[in-house]
């Protein structure tokens, strides 16, 4: 189920232990159950999407969801980001207004974000499937310690590196990254029901290219 989910060489050469833990392979047989029983979200060659199209090597921002939607057609394995043609969710709605607002530029209504993962930015959720219409329903099977291995990895082999760590879920891996190494943004989560407490207006779009364009490093274009 996991094994056979394709994943990049980029990063497998990093991951491939992880694959022969016993927490993994709790996990593999715990999707098994699931997809048997249940509709499971994102399909299975989609799980590691983000990874896929984001080779570590090209990673400059790493942007931390908590897990996939849970609606039809819409999660597709990049935190966030919902398949062409899909109502915009309304936490990445509010993205939206942050870079307008930000950046004075006018974002499209597609809400596919995989323009920005083939740019750099890692769009990972904390936690890599989930059950229809059911949240979190596959939190703490696993995944997170997955997970926090890739932002280990990325902590330890990349240089320079923006997070931006939205609401407290995402905060809570503060303590894997080095902050004298890499840039790391922190405010509240895009959710309509936080968005108000600081995400607006927290700029992190312009101080990530600001960062970016200080490290020689080419900006990316948020423009979707």
């Amino acid at each position: 189920m996991l094994t056979t989910s394709p994943i990049s060489p980029s990063w497998l050469k990093y991951l491939h232990k992880e694959f022969t833990q016993p927490y993994m392979q709790n996990l593999q047989k715990f999707l098994q159950c699931e997809n048997q029983q249940y509709v499971v979200y994102p399909e299975d060659k989609l799980r590691f999407h983000a990874l896929n199209i984001c080779p570590i090597e090209n990673t400059k921002i790493v942007i931390i969801g908590q897990d996939p939607y849970h609606g039809k057609n819409q999660a597709h394995g990049l935190a966030f980001s919902v398949q062409q043609g899909v109502k915009i969710p309304p936490s990445l709605r509010n993205i939206y207004k942050e870079i307008e607002s930000s950046l004075h530029i006018t974002m499209s209504q597609n809400g596919d974000l995989s323009n920005w993962a083939k740019q750099g930015v890692l769009l990972i959720n904390a936690t890599l499937s989930v059950r229809h219409a059911t949240p979190q329903s596959h939190a703490k099977k696993g995944w997170q310690k997955f997970t926090d291995c890739i932002i280990h990895t990325v902590n330890d082999k990349c240089d320079h590196i923006i997070f931006m760590l939205w609401g407290k879920p995402a905060q809570q891996k503060l303590n894997l990254i080095n902050t004298k190494k890499h840039l790391v943004l922190q405010a509240p989560h895009p959710s309509p029901l936080s968005a108000y407490r600081g995400f607006f207006g927290c700029n992190h779009f312009k101080l990530a290219n600001q960062y970016l364009q200080k490290h020689q490093k080419t900006p990316i274009n948020w423009q979707v």
